[in-house]
Protein backbone atom coordinates (compact mmCIF):
# COMPACT_ATOMS: atom_id res chain seq x y z
CA UNK A 1 0.00 0.00 0.00
CA UNK A 2 2.74 2.81 1.06
CA UNK A 3 4.57 1.58 -2.38
CA UNK A 4 1.13 2.26 -4.31
CA UNK A 5 1.06 5.83 -2.27
CA UNK A 6 4.35 6.83 -3.35
CA UNK A 7 3.89 5.74 -6.94
CA UNK A 8 0.52 8.08 -7.06
CA UNK A 9 2.09 11.05 -5.41
CA UNK A 10 5.22 11.06 -7.49
CA UNK A 11 2.86 10.67 -10.81
CA UNK A 12 0.96 13.34 -9.81
CA UNK A 13 3.42 15.10 -8.90
CA UNK A 14 5.26 15.11 -11.87
CA UNK A 15 2.22 15.48 -14.01
CA UNK A 16 1.65 18.73 -12.86
CA UNK A 17 4.72 20.19 -12.94
CA UNK A 18 4.53 19.28 -16.74
CA UNK A 19 1.24 20.85 -17.11
CA UNK A 20 2.74 23.83 -14.84
CA UNK A 21 5.54 24.30 -17.31
CA UNK A 22 3.40 24.33 -20.32
CA UNK A 23 1.42 26.51 -19.33
CA UNK A 24 4.08 29.08 -17.99
CA UNK A 25 5.43 28.74 -21.35
CA UNK A 26 2.72 29.41 -23.26
CA UNK A 27 1.12 32.37 -20.98
CA UNK A 28 0.93 35.41 -23.01
CA UNK A 29 1.77 34.09 -26.17
CA UNK A 30 -0.87 33.62 -28.95
CA UNK A 31 -1.27 37.35 -30.10
CA UNK A 32 0.69 37.93 -32.85
CA UNK A 33 -0.86 38.92 -36.33
CA UNK A 34 -2.04 35.66 -37.40
CA UNK A 35 -5.57 34.19 -38.64
CA UNK A 36 -7.05 32.11 -36.35
CA UNK A 37 -6.29 28.97 -37.88
CA UNK A 38 -2.71 29.88 -38.51
CA UNK A 39 -2.59 30.38 -34.28
CA UNK A 40 -4.53 27.88 -33.25
CA UNK A 41 -3.21 24.97 -35.43
CA UNK A 42 -0.16 25.83 -36.19
CA UNK A 43 0.98 27.94 -33.23
CA UNK A 44 1.45 31.36 -34.82
CA UNK A 45 4.45 30.02 -36.89
CA UNK A 46 6.29 30.58 -33.31
CA UNK A 47 8.09 26.55 -32.57
CA UNK A 48 11.82 26.62 -32.22
CA UNK A 49 13.81 23.73 -33.69
CA UNK A 50 13.79 22.25 -30.24
CA UNK A 51 9.61 22.28 -29.91
CA UNK A 52 9.37 20.83 -33.50
CA UNK A 53 12.09 18.38 -32.75
CA UNK A 54 10.62 16.94 -29.62
CA UNK A 55 6.77 17.25 -30.57
CA UNK A 56 7.64 15.22 -33.81
CA UNK A 57 9.48 12.96 -31.51
CA UNK A 58 6.93 12.41 -28.73
CA UNK A 59 3.66 12.43 -31.52
CA UNK A 60 4.95 9.38 -32.36
CA UNK A 61 6.41 7.83 -29.58
CA UNK A 62 3.96 6.91 -27.42
CA UNK A 63 2.54 3.79 -25.77
CA UNK A 64 1.09 2.09 -29.10
CA UNK A 65 5.03 2.04 -30.00
CA UNK A 66 6.33 1.10 -26.55
CA UNK A 67 3.45 -1.26 -25.46
CA UNK A 68 2.88 -2.40 -29.06
CA UNK A 69 6.86 -2.71 -30.63
CA UNK A 70 7.81 -4.18 -27.24
CA UNK A 71 4.86 -6.76 -27.43
CA UNK A 72 5.89 -8.40 -30.55
CA UNK A 73 9.30 -9.73 -28.38
CA UNK A 74 11.65 -9.39 -31.45
CA UNK A 75 14.53 -7.39 -32.39
CA UNK A 76 13.13 -7.26 -36.10
CA UNK A 77 10.20 -4.44 -35.22
CA UNK A 78 13.61 -1.82 -34.99
CA UNK A 79 13.63 -1.71 -38.61
CA UNK A 80 10.70 0.54 -38.64
CA UNK A 81 13.06 2.99 -36.75
CA UNK A 82 15.73 2.64 -38.56
CA UNK A 83 13.87 3.28 -41.99
CA UNK A 84 11.26 6.32 -40.21
CA UNK A 85 14.92 8.33 -40.33
CA UNK A 86 15.09 8.15 -44.27
CA UNK A 87 10.88 9.43 -44.04
CA UNK A 88 11.79 12.09 -41.79
CA UNK A 89 15.06 13.11 -44.05
CA UNK A 90 12.41 12.96 -47.04
CA UNK A 91 10.24 15.02 -45.23
CA UNK A 92 12.88 17.88 -44.58
CA UNK A 93 14.54 18.28 -48.25
CA UNK A 94 11.15 16.87 -50.06
CA UNK A 95 7.73 17.75 -48.79
CA UNK A 96 8.95 20.63 -46.51
CA UNK A 97 10.07 23.09 -48.96
CA UNK A 98 7.01 22.28 -51.00
CA UNK A 99 4.98 22.63 -47.83
CA UNK A 100 6.48 26.61 -46.90
CA UNK A 101 6.39 27.64 -50.53
CA UNK A 102 2.64 27.22 -50.81
CA UNK A 103 2.03 28.64 -47.08
CA UNK A 104 0.01 25.41 -46.55
CA UNK A 105 -1.59 24.88 -42.73
CA UNK A 106 -2.68 21.28 -44.00
CA UNK A 107 -0.74 19.02 -45.87
CA UNK A 108 -4.37 18.44 -48.03
CA UNK A 109 -3.82 22.53 -48.87
CA UNK A 110 -0.95 21.39 -51.32
CA UNK A 111 -3.74 19.07 -52.85
CA UNK A 112 -5.86 21.79 -53.39
CA UNK A 113 -3.18 24.32 -54.76
CA UNK A 114 -1.60 21.45 -57.05
CA UNK A 115 -4.55 20.00 -58.64
CA UNK A 116 -6.71 23.76 -58.81
CA UNK A 117 -9.93 21.95 -56.74
CA UNK A 118 -11.11 21.87 -52.89
CA UNK A 119 -12.56 18.93 -53.61
CA UNK A 120 -9.74 16.53 -53.66
CA UNK A 121 -8.55 18.67 -50.81
CA UNK A 122 -11.68 17.50 -48.59
CA UNK A 123 -11.81 14.07 -49.91
CA UNK A 124 -8.40 13.30 -48.72
CA UNK A 125 -9.31 15.00 -45.44
CA UNK A 126 -12.12 12.67 -44.71
CA UNK A 127 -9.73 10.13 -45.62
CA UNK A 128 -7.29 11.32 -42.69
CA UNK A 129 -10.11 12.51 -40.60
CA UNK A 130 -11.25 8.81 -40.28
CA UNK A 131 -8.01 7.39 -40.01
CA UNK A 132 -7.19 9.60 -36.61
CA UNK A 133 -11.06 9.06 -35.25
CA UNK A 134 -11.20 5.25 -36.57
CA UNK A 135 -7.36 3.87 -36.26
CA UNK A 136 -5.15 5.94 -34.30
CA UNK A 137 -6.69 7.78 -31.19
CA UNK A 138 -8.90 4.61 -30.22
CA UNK A 139 -5.46 2.67 -30.46
CA UNK A 140 -3.02 5.21 -28.28
CA UNK A 141 -6.41 5.15 -25.80
CA UNK A 142 -6.49 1.63 -25.69
CA UNK A 143 -2.56 1.02 -25.45
CA UNK A 144 -1.98 3.45 -22.73
CA UNK A 145 -4.53 2.40 -20.53
CA UNK A 146 -3.61 -1.41 -20.95
CA UNK A 147 -0.19 -0.32 -19.85
CA UNK A 148 -0.86 1.74 -16.93
CA UNK A 149 -3.30 -1.25 -15.70
CA UNK A 150 -0.54 -3.83 -16.66
CA UNK A 151 2.36 -1.68 -14.63
CA UNK A 152 0.08 -0.60 -11.62
CA UNK A 153 -1.03 -3.99 -11.21
CA UNK A 154 -4.80 -2.58 -10.38
CA UNK A 155 -8.26 -3.71 -10.36
CA UNK A 156 -9.29 -0.89 -12.43
CA UNK A 157 -11.40 -2.16 -15.46
CA UNK A 158 -9.71 -1.05 -18.44
CA UNK A 159 -12.37 1.81 -19.69
CA UNK A 160 -12.26 3.43 -16.43
CA UNK A 161 -8.62 4.57 -17.18
CA UNK A 162 -9.47 5.10 -20.74
CA UNK A 163 -11.94 7.67 -20.02
CA UNK A 164 -9.44 9.32 -17.84
CA UNK A 165 -6.89 9.94 -20.74
CA UNK A 166 -9.12 10.80 -23.18
CA UNK A 167 -10.93 13.85 -21.40
CA UNK A 168 -7.53 14.80 -20.09
CA UNK A 169 -6.21 14.75 -23.88
CA UNK A 170 -9.42 16.52 -24.95
CA UNK A 171 -8.97 19.44 -22.59
CA UNK A 172 -5.40 19.75 -23.79
CA UNK A 173 -6.33 19.99 -27.20
CA UNK A 174 -9.21 22.08 -26.80
CA UNK A 175 -7.87 25.03 -24.64
CA UNK A 176 -4.25 25.14 -25.64
CA UNK A 177 -4.08 24.16 -29.64
CA UNK A 178 -0.96 23.06 -31.04
CA UNK A 179 1.38 25.53 -28.92
CA UNK A 180 0.52 23.81 -25.51
CA UNK A 181 0.28 20.18 -27.47
CA UNK A 182 4.01 21.10 -28.91
CA UNK A 183 5.26 22.14 -25.59
CA UNK A 184 4.31 19.68 -23.33
CA UNK A 185 5.37 16.72 -25.79
CA UNK A 186 8.56 18.77 -25.66
CA UNK A 187 9.11 18.65 -22.04
CA UNK A 188 7.10 15.10 -21.68
CA UNK A 189 9.44 13.74 -24.24
CA UNK A 190 13.15 14.31 -22.53
CA UNK A 191 11.64 12.75 -18.93
CA UNK A 192 10.16 9.67 -21.41
CA UNK A 193 13.46 9.34 -23.25
CA UNK A 194 15.11 9.56 -20.17
CA UNK A 195 13.10 7.32 -18.55
CA UNK A 196 13.12 4.65 -21.08
CA UNK A 197 16.75 4.23 -21.55
CA UNK A 198 17.03 3.47 -17.67
CA UNK A 199 14.24 0.62 -18.52
CA UNK A 200 16.62 -0.42 -21.02
CA UNK A 201 19.37 -0.74 -18.84
CA UNK A 202 17.71 -2.28 -15.41
CA UNK A 203 16.24 -4.90 -18.13
CA UNK A 204 19.50 -5.89 -19.62
CA UNK A 205 20.42 -6.10 -15.95
CA UNK A 206 18.00 -8.53 -14.77
CA UNK A 207 19.39 -11.33 -17.09
CA UNK A 208 22.96 -10.01 -16.64
CA UNK A 209 23.65 -9.29 -20.43
CA UNK A 210 23.14 -12.92 -21.21
CA UNK A 211 20.52 -13.38 -24.23
CA UNK A 212 21.44 -16.71 -24.15
CA UNK A 213 17.91 -18.69 -24.55
CA UNK A 214 15.92 -16.26 -26.58
CA UNK A 215 15.39 -17.76 -29.73
CA UNK A 216 17.53 -16.90 -32.43
CA UNK A 217 14.69 -15.23 -34.87
CA UNK A 218 14.07 -12.88 -31.96
CA UNK A 219 17.54 -11.32 -32.27
CA UNK A 220 17.57 -11.32 -35.85
CA UNK A 221 17.29 -8.12 -37.88
CA UNK A 222 16.95 -10.27 -40.99
CA UNK A 223 13.28 -11.53 -41.05
CA UNK A 224 12.49 -14.72 -43.24
CA UNK A 225 8.84 -15.18 -44.91
CA UNK A 226 6.90 -15.54 -42.17
CA UNK A 227 8.17 -12.60 -39.68
CA UNK A 228 6.15 -9.49 -39.18
CA UNK A 229 8.88 -7.54 -41.62
CA UNK A 230 10.35 -9.68 -44.26
CA UNK A 231 13.64 -8.32 -45.51
CA UNK A 232 12.45 -7.64 -48.93
CA UNK A 233 9.76 -5.27 -47.92
CA UNK A 234 12.66 -2.67 -46.93
CA UNK A 235 13.08 -2.91 -51.11
CA UNK A 236 9.48 -2.01 -51.93
CA UNK A 237 6.44 -0.68 -49.42
CA UNK A 238 8.60 -0.11 -46.41
CA UNK A 239 9.82 3.30 -47.93
CA UNK A 240 6.80 4.27 -48.80
CA UNK A 241 4.95 3.34 -45.97
CA UNK A 242 7.56 5.93 -44.25
CA UNK A 243 7.50 8.94 -47.19
CA UNK A 244 3.57 8.91 -46.22
CA UNK A 245 3.57 9.09 -42.74
CA UNK A 246 6.50 11.41 -42.09
CA UNK A 247 5.92 13.42 -45.20
CA UNK A 248 2.19 13.58 -45.91
CA UNK A 249 0.17 13.26 -42.35
CA UNK A 250 -0.92 16.44 -41.41
CA UNK A 251 -0.34 14.82 -37.28
CA UNK A 252 3.76 14.77 -38.04
CA UNK A 253 4.18 17.57 -40.57
CA UNK A 254 1.63 20.06 -38.53
CA UNK A 255 4.85 20.56 -36.19
CA UNK A 256 7.16 20.79 -38.52
CA UNK A 257 4.87 23.64 -40.33
CA UNK A 258 5.00 25.36 -37.46
CA UNK A 259 8.17 26.75 -37.09
CA UNK A 260 9.07 30.72 -38.50
CA UNK A 261 10.68 29.50 -41.54
CA UNK A 262 11.56 26.34 -43.78
CA UNK A 263 15.32 26.47 -42.12
CA UNK A 264 14.29 26.06 -38.43
CA UNK A 265 11.66 23.92 -39.17
CA UNK A 266 14.28 21.76 -41.28
CA UNK A 267 16.61 21.79 -38.23
CA UNK A 268 13.92 20.62 -35.79
CA UNK A 269 12.96 17.36 -38.24
CA UNK A 270 16.70 16.69 -38.51
CA UNK A 271 16.87 16.42 -34.75
CA UNK A 272 14.19 14.29 -34.17
CA UNK A 273 15.61 11.56 -36.94
CA UNK A 274 19.06 11.87 -35.18
CA UNK A 275 17.06 10.71 -31.88
CA UNK A 276 15.43 8.05 -33.86
CA UNK A 277 18.47 6.63 -35.45
CA UNK A 278 20.64 6.38 -31.69
CA UNK A 279 17.82 6.18 -28.73
CA UNK A 280 14.41 4.55 -30.25
CA UNK A 281 15.25 1.59 -31.48
CA UNK A 282 16.64 -0.06 -28.41
CA UNK A 283 13.74 1.34 -26.46
CA UNK A 284 10.99 -0.19 -28.30
CA UNK A 285 12.36 -3.73 -28.97
CA UNK A 286 15.17 -4.52 -26.06
CA UNK A 287 12.81 -4.40 -22.97
CA UNK A 288 10.27 -7.07 -25.17
CA UNK A 289 12.84 -9.31 -25.79
CA UNK A 290 14.40 -9.30 -22.46
CA UNK A 291 10.79 -10.09 -21.39
CA UNK A 292 10.28 -13.17 -23.08
CA UNK A 293 13.39 -14.44 -21.43
CA UNK A 294 11.55 -13.67 -17.80
CA UNK A 295 8.02 -14.34 -18.98
CA UNK A 296 7.63 -15.88 -21.89
CA UNK A 297 5.46 -15.04 -24.87
CA UNK A 298 3.41 -12.34 -23.22
CA UNK A 299 2.45 -10.58 -26.12
CA UNK A 300 1.61 -6.45 -25.37
CA UNK A 301 1.58 -6.77 -21.58
CA UNK A 302 5.55 -7.45 -22.23
CA UNK A 303 6.14 -3.63 -21.41
CA UNK A 304 4.00 -3.05 -18.83
CA UNK A 305 5.44 -6.43 -17.12
CA UNK A 306 9.15 -5.70 -16.72
CA UNK A 307 8.92 -1.79 -15.84
CA UNK A 308 6.11 -2.73 -12.96
CA UNK A 309 8.50 -5.36 -12.27
CA UNK A 310 12.13 -3.43 -12.39
CA UNK A 311 11.56 -0.07 -11.24
CA UNK A 312 11.22 0.79 -7.78
CA UNK A 313 8.02 2.71 -6.48
CA UNK A 314 9.54 6.43 -6.57
CA UNK A 315 11.15 5.63 -9.91
CA UNK A 316 7.83 3.71 -11.08
CA UNK A 317 5.44 6.88 -10.54
CA UNK A 318 7.86 9.11 -12.75
CA UNK A 319 8.06 6.53 -15.31
CA UNK A 320 4.05 6.44 -15.31
CA UNK A 321 3.62 9.74 -16.00
CA UNK A 322 6.30 10.16 -18.27
CA UNK A 323 3.89 7.00 -19.88
CA UNK A 324 1.28 9.28 -18.96
CA UNK A 325 2.16 12.30 -21.03
CA UNK A 326 3.28 10.07 -23.86
CA UNK A 327 -0.26 8.96 -24.36
CA UNK A 328 -1.88 12.44 -23.69
CA UNK A 329 0.17 14.21 -26.06
CA UNK A 330 0.28 11.77 -28.91
CA UNK A 331 -3.52 11.50 -28.15
CA UNK A 332 -4.30 15.12 -28.24
CA UNK A 333 -1.79 15.73 -31.14
CA UNK A 334 -4.13 13.63 -33.43
CA UNK A 335 -7.15 15.15 -31.96
CA UNK A 336 -5.59 18.66 -32.94
CA UNK A 337 -4.55 17.44 -36.32
CA UNK A 338 -8.23 15.83 -37.06
CA UNK A 339 -9.76 18.62 -36.05
CA UNK A 340 -7.28 21.23 -38.16
CA UNK A 341 -7.89 19.28 -41.40
CA UNK A 342 -12.34 19.50 -40.37
CA UNK A 343 -11.94 23.19 -39.94
CA UNK A 344 -9.62 24.41 -43.02
CA UNK A 345 -10.24 21.99 -45.29
CA UNK A 346 -14.20 20.73 -44.78
CA UNK A 347 -16.00 23.26 -42.60
CA UNK A 348 -14.19 26.64 -43.53
CA UNK A 349 -15.06 25.20 -47.66
CA UNK A 350 -18.14 24.27 -47.56
CA UNK A 351 -20.30 25.02 -44.17
CA UNK A 352 -19.15 28.55 -43.25
CA UNK A 353 -15.72 30.75 -44.12
CA UNK A 354 -15.55 32.23 -40.71
CA UNK A 355 -16.23 30.36 -37.98
CA UNK A 356 -15.52 30.98 -34.39
CA UNK A 357 -12.11 28.24 -34.43
CA UNK A 358 -11.57 27.05 -30.77
CA UNK A 359 -15.69 27.07 -30.78
CA UNK A 360 -15.65 24.62 -33.54
CA UNK A 361 -12.92 22.54 -32.48
CA UNK A 362 -14.31 21.88 -29.34
CA UNK A 363 -16.85 20.45 -30.44
CA UNK A 364 -15.40 18.22 -33.47
CA UNK A 365 -12.68 17.08 -30.07
CA UNK A 366 -15.96 16.15 -28.35
CA UNK A 367 -17.14 14.12 -30.88
CA UNK A 368 -14.02 12.57 -31.88
CA UNK A 369 -13.27 11.61 -27.85
CA UNK A 370 -16.46 9.67 -27.78
CA UNK A 371 -15.86 7.76 -31.02
CA UNK A 372 -12.53 6.55 -29.65
CA UNK A 373 -14.01 5.66 -26.42
CA UNK A 374 -16.90 3.52 -28.58
CA UNK A 375 -13.69 1.75 -30.32
CA UNK A 376 -11.36 0.82 -27.23
CA UNK A 377 -12.95 -2.71 -26.76
CA UNK A 378 -12.61 -3.31 -30.29
CA UNK A 379 -8.63 -2.90 -30.12
CA UNK A 380 -8.39 -4.75 -27.12
CA UNK A 381 -9.46 -7.88 -28.70
CA UNK A 382 -6.40 -7.67 -31.26
CA UNK A 383 -3.30 -10.25 -31.24
CA UNK A 384 -0.96 -7.79 -32.43
CA UNK A 385 -1.65 -4.19 -31.53
CA UNK A 386 1.34 -2.55 -33.87
CA UNK A 387 0.45 -4.87 -36.61
CA UNK A 388 -3.04 -4.27 -36.43
CA UNK A 389 -2.35 -0.67 -37.27
CA UNK A 390 -0.14 -0.70 -39.99
CA UNK A 391 -2.68 -3.50 -41.86
CA UNK A 392 -5.63 -1.10 -41.08
CA UNK A 393 -3.49 2.56 -41.87
CA UNK A 394 -2.67 0.70 -45.52
CA UNK A 395 -6.34 1.43 -46.53
CA UNK A 396 -5.71 4.86 -46.42
CA UNK A 397 -1.91 5.14 -46.77
CA UNK A 398 -0.92 4.15 -50.13
CA UNK A 399 -3.79 5.54 -51.91
CA UNK A 400 -3.37 8.94 -49.93
CA UNK A 401 0.99 8.84 -50.97
CA UNK A 402 -0.25 8.39 -54.50
CA UNK A 403 -2.47 11.39 -55.14
CA UNK A 404 0.80 13.57 -53.44
CA UNK A 405 2.80 11.82 -56.18
CA UNK A 406 0.61 12.36 -58.86
CA UNK A 407 0.46 16.41 -57.78
CA UNK A 408 3.74 16.84 -57.11
CA UNK A 409 5.36 15.06 -60.45
CA UNK A 410 2.81 15.97 -62.93
CA UNK A 411 1.08 18.93 -64.08
CA UNK A 412 -2.49 18.94 -66.11
CA UNK A 413 -4.02 16.02 -64.32
CA UNK A 414 -7.89 16.26 -63.52
CA UNK A 415 -8.80 16.47 -59.68
CA UNK A 416 -11.23 13.48 -60.12
CA UNK A 417 -8.90 11.36 -62.08
CA UNK A 418 -6.58 12.04 -58.47
CA UNK A 419 -9.89 10.92 -56.17
CA UNK A 420 -11.27 7.87 -58.52
CA UNK A 421 -7.77 6.60 -58.12
CA UNK A 422 -7.69 7.25 -54.53
CA UNK A 423 -10.75 5.06 -54.21
CA UNK A 424 -9.97 2.41 -56.39
CA UNK A 425 -6.67 1.94 -54.24
CA UNK A 426 -8.73 1.72 -51.16
CA UNK A 427 -10.75 -1.21 -52.62
CA UNK A 428 -7.96 -2.61 -53.95
CA UNK A 429 -6.09 -2.59 -50.75
CA UNK A 430 -8.65 -3.95 -48.94
CA UNK A 431 -9.65 -6.79 -51.24
CA UNK A 432 -5.73 -8.02 -51.15
CA UNK A 433 -5.48 -7.89 -47.48
CA UNK A 434 -8.71 -9.00 -45.82
CA UNK A 435 -9.25 -12.50 -45.65
CA UNK A 436 -12.75 -12.73 -46.33
CA UNK A 437 -12.14 -11.58 -50.15
CA UNK A 438 -11.49 -14.11 -53.16
CA UNK A 439 -8.32 -12.09 -53.77
CA UNK A 440 -6.62 -12.17 -50.35
CA UNK A 441 -3.13 -11.93 -50.22
CA UNK A 442 -2.34 -12.80 -53.80
CA UNK A 443 1.31 -15.07 -54.54
CA UNK A 444 1.16 -14.62 -50.71
CA UNK A 445 2.53 -11.78 -50.74
CA UNK A 446 3.23 -9.32 -47.25
CA UNK A 447 1.09 -6.88 -46.64
CA UNK A 448 3.81 -4.89 -46.81
CA UNK A 449 4.58 -5.66 -50.34
CA UNK A 450 0.17 -5.10 -50.95
CA UNK A 451 1.20 -1.73 -50.19
CA UNK A 452 3.90 -0.97 -52.78
CA UNK A 453 1.47 -2.42 -55.59
CA UNK A 454 -1.69 -0.31 -54.45
CA UNK A 455 0.81 2.77 -54.74
CA UNK A 456 2.06 1.83 -57.78
CA UNK A 457 -1.27 0.66 -59.40
CA UNK A 458 -3.05 4.07 -57.61
CA UNK A 459 -0.73 6.34 -59.88
CA UNK A 460 -1.44 4.47 -62.82
CA UNK A 461 -4.69 4.58 -62.81
CA UNK A 462 -4.75 8.23 -62.30
CA UNK A 463 -3.13 8.78 -65.60
CA UNK A 464 -5.30 6.10 -67.20
CA UNK A 465 -8.26 8.24 -66.18
CA UNK A 466 -7.14 11.16 -66.91
CA UNK A 467 -5.62 10.51 -70.51
CA UNK A 468 -9.20 8.51 -71.11
CA UNK A 469 -11.65 9.95 -69.44
CA UNK A 470 -10.64 13.79 -69.26
CA UNK A 471 -8.80 13.86 -72.70
CA UNK A 472 -5.80 15.65 -70.43
CA UNK A 473 -1.74 14.57 -70.99
CA UNK A 474 0.06 14.88 -67.73
CA UNK A 475 3.62 16.50 -68.24
CA UNK A 476 6.22 16.10 -65.55
CA UNK A 477 6.00 19.59 -63.72
CA UNK A 478 8.63 18.44 -60.23
CA UNK A 479 11.86 20.48 -61.51
CA UNK A 480 9.51 23.87 -62.32
CA UNK A 481 7.70 24.07 -59.29
CA UNK A 482 9.55 22.35 -56.38
CA UNK A 483 12.46 23.65 -54.45
CA UNK A 484 14.83 21.32 -53.15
Amino acid sequence: MNDQLIQIMVFLGVTIAIAFATYMHCKGKGHRETSQNKEYFLAGGGLAWYFVAGSITLTNLSTDQLVGMNGNQMALLALWEFSAVVGLIILAKVFLPVYYKYNCTTTTELLEKRYGDKNIRAVISVMFFLGSALIFCPAVIYTGSLFMQTMFNVDIPLMYIAVAFAAVGAMYAIFGGLRAVAVSDTYSGVLLLGMAIVVVLLALAAIDYDFSGIPKERLTLIGGNDSPIPWHTLLTGMIFIQMFYWGTNQVITQRAMAAPNLKEAQKGVFAAAGIRLVIVPAIIVVPGIISYKLYGDIGDAAYGQIVGDLLPSWLSGIFAAAMAAAVLTTYNSNLNSATALYVCDIHEAYINKTPNVQRLSGWVTAALTLISLALVPVYAQADSIINLLQQLYGLLSMPILSIFIVGLLFKDVHANAGIAAVIFGVFLYGAMSFEFSPIHQPFGLHYIHLMFITLVSCVCVALLINKVVFKQSASLSWANDAVL
